[in-house]
This record gives structure tokens, sequence and C-alpha cells, in this order.
């Protein structure tokens, strides 16, 4: 009975996945923008974080690790990563702003509260995308290809923006007692956080890229 607890675990992180993105889904910004949808998606989030680490670190004390575990667990991060900034650059988030232009008359402005554009979204799904096919492509010719501990440090700092994002959009964005200095600090952090995080996702993609080329060159010698 003992054995079925880490893919329990990671079965679980998968359904409060679901409940985390339609959590965000009621949330909409200058909408129906309800504090608590915001606060429990920051908890479950949390919750789902420590289910990661639990099921990974019982399976290997255990010595229960199965295929199960090794093929849903990275799907369900990549889930709840991917499907977090998808929902931040989307419709939910978005804020109009006003922007008066050169000539007379005014523009509206069309950016995320959240700090994530599409593009970003895009440079993180090429990531998952190449390494997923380059590891399919490495163990169909019978050679390992784990993950590296840049992969797993991608998965930690995307996951702690994603908190600092939603700490963000729900307590500082449109506060009325914080300082327009307090909150542009605040958004500064933000995007710092954002921005690291699209670096080390094009690191860890580069890292994997070379670690394929160096598999292929000592495969053809």
């Amino acid at each position: 009975m003992i054995r079925h607890v880490p893919n329990a675990l990671t079965g679980g992180r998968l359904v409060l996945a679901a409940v985390f993105f339609v959590l965000l889904s009621f949330y909409q910004h200058d909408g129906r923008g309800d504090p608590w949808l915001l606060n429990t998606a920051f908890i479950i989030y949390v919750i789902a974080l420590i289910t990661d680490f639990l099921d990974g670190y019982l399976a290997r004390r255990w010595k229960v690790e199965g295929a199960f575990g090794r093929v849903v667990d990275p799907l369900v991060d990549k889930v709840l990563v991917l499907g977090s900034f998808i929902f931040f650059a989307g419709k939910n988030f978005i804020v109009a702003e006003t922007a008066r232009a050169m000539s007379p008359g005014s523009q509206d402005v069309v950016k995320t509260v959240s700090g994530v554009a599409p593009g970003i979204v895009v440079l993180l799904l090429t990531r998952e995308l190449l390494v997923t096919s380059l590891r399919g492509v490495a163990e169909s010719g019978g050679q390992a290809f784990g993950a590296a501990f840049i992969g797993k440090f991608k998965m930690v700092f995307q996951s702690g923006t994603i908190l600092v994002i939603l700490i963000y959009v729900n307590y500082i964005a449109h506060s009325t007692t914080l300082s327009p200095d307090t909150k542009w600090a605040a958004a500064v952090v933000r995007d710092i956080c954002i921005w690291a995080t699209v670096a080390i996702t094009v690191w860890s993609g580069l890292t994997y890229v070379g670690k394929a080329v160096s598999m292929y060159r000592r495969g053809n010698t």
C-alpha cells in the first residue's frame, strides 16, 4: 500500500492544478477580481509545490520509483508552470491604459497586470517541446537523457515567479494604501523575476541542446 503513496501525491497534484486553473479562469482583473480567488490559488500552488517535493522524496526513500512517476511527475510540473503563464498572458489579466499620442487624441495601450507577454509564453513552451523531443530521440536510441540540475532549478525559479506575480496582482497592483514608489519597486521586482525566468529557461534549453549534441557525437565516433 505504501508504494502507491508517491503516485497518489502526483495524481493529487494534477487535481490541484485543475482547481488552480479554475480559480484563475474565474478571476478577471478590473472585473471579477475578488481577492479570495488569487489567495486560494496561491495556497493551492504552494501545496502543489510541497507535494512535488514529497512524491519524489518518498519514492526515492521507499525505493518505489516507477514508470508512472517518471512520466506523470514532470508532465504535471509542465502543466502547472505553462498553464500559469498562459493564464497570466491572457484576457483575465489584461488592463487597458490610455496613453497620450503625439498627435491629437489618445490611444489604448493594452498590457497585462501580471507583466507576462504572449511572447514569453511562446519561449517557455518552445523550450519544453524542444527538450521533450530531444529526450524522446535519445531514449528511443537507448541512451539515458535524465534531468539536469539546471532543469530542476528552472522549475523551482519559475514557480517562485508565479507566486511573486500572484502576490503582485492581488495585493500591490491597484492598492490604495501603498505609495507610488512602493508599487513601482514591486513592479520592478516582478519584472526582474519574469526576465530572470526567461534567461534561466533559455539557459536550461541550451544546456540540454549541448547535452544532446555531445551524445550524438559520441554515438557517431
